[in-house]
């Protein structure tokens, strides 16, 4: 009888966390971001919090604090001025849509003298004047949802920071490891975010800054706003930047600019594309080497759940989940449990 209501207390008590967990969850589906990014802003600023309160001596609260300033400044403010151009120039185009129609005139003019292929049909722009205000409405709401998330990042940020040492002796003895196993696992979910964290990013403003020289030098219109997002296009495979310098040069060959074309072309597939080689393979040596799948699988879940803060924390929750799978078939399927955690190959190789 003991015994009974033992295993009852036990699986009564797993149901219902699980259950109140699985609600819990659903109902902050919308603030994923936020959690998500204050957990990744903790690992990367936890050396300093540490160094600030244990060697320097300052209250836990005022080392936050300061911490926080730091994230904002670092972090938030160039993210949230990435975001803002964006947004802009989308709602510009959904405001006026005619300037954007007049361009697209132009270029289908340019399009059918060169080529014969006429753009401009009737399907074809009652297509785009049907997408603009669509876009419009999409961006409006992913600034809202953006703004709530950075709340919700900064409070939660807040109390992790403050919390230190003890939240992460709780969730060190949540683990389902032992001994050293459980502080390689840390290790290498430590190295995972940092991979993801500063890797992508650092591997866009690279990239990006790279292909902005060249549209400079080249006469491409608008040049930051392309530069931008060529930023963005880093996280796309094979095609990556291409995406964006290869179209414009297209641009620049209809509006009869045929050497300034043929200049941007080599500067893209000479300077651009190795660049991102030397740079992927610098990240690599520093830092967790990610496959380029679970960056690209990554994104496009992460902008699902996270909207435009998903292009970082979709990569880190696939990679997460990944060496978490891979712990689990080392431990539970080939039955080696006490050996140190291996880096995963399926999220690297």
């Amino acid at each position: 009888m003991r015994n009974f209501r033992e295993r009852y207390g036990r699986y009564a008590l797993f149901v219902l966390i699980f259950g109140l967990g699985a609600t819990i969850f659903i109902e902050l589906t919308p603030f994923l971001g936020g959690l998500m990014g204050a957990a990744t802003l903790y690992v990367l600023l936890r050396g300093q919090m540490v160094f600030l309160t244990e060697r320097r001596r300052w209250r836990p609260s005022a080392a936050a604090a300061l911490l926080l300033v730091e994230a904002v400044l670092c972090f938030l403010v160039p993210l949230t001025l990435v975001g803002w151009m964006l947004v802009v120039h989308v709602q510009h185009l959904a405001a006026d849509p005619q300037q954007l129609l007049h361009a697209v005139k132009n270029l289908s003019a340019l399009l059918y003298e060169r080529t014969g292929y006429d753009l401009w049909q009737e399907r074809n722009v009652a297509s785009l004047i049907a997408m603009l205000p669509r876009a419009g409405q999409y961006v409006l709401g992913g600034i809202v949802d953006f703004a709530v998330n950075i709340v919700v990042l900064l409070l939660v940020l807040y109390f992790m920071l403050t919390g230190g040492r003890a939240m992460e002796a709780y969730v060190r003895d949540l683990i389902p490891f032992d001994g050293g196993q459980r502080d390689d696992v840390i290790h290498e979910m430590h190295q995972i975010v940092r991979s993801n964290a500063i890797g992508i990013p650092l591997l866009a403003v690279v990239q990006g800054g790279v292909a902005l020289v060249g549209y400079l030098i080249f006469g491409v219109p608008d040049p930051l706003f392309w530069g931008v997002l060529t930023c963005f296009a880093t996280v796309i495979p094979i095609v990556g930047t291409a995406l964006l310098w290869l179209p414009l040069a297209a641009y620049l060959a209809l509006e009869g600019h045929w050497a300034a074309a043929v200049g941007l072309a080599a500067y893209g597939t000479l300077v651009v594309t190795h660049v991102d080689n030397l740079t992927r393979l610098v990240l690599q040596r520093r830092m967790a080497d990610i496959h380029p799948l679970v960056t690209v699988f990554g994104v496009f879940v992460g902008l699902a759940l996270f909207g435009f803060m998903g292009i970082i924390f979709g990569p880190l929750m696939l990679s997460l989940f990944l060496f978490c799978l891979h712990i689990f078939k080392r431990r539970y399927i080939d039955g080696r449990p006490d050996e140190s955690a291996d880096p995963a190959p399926t999220a690297r190789h």
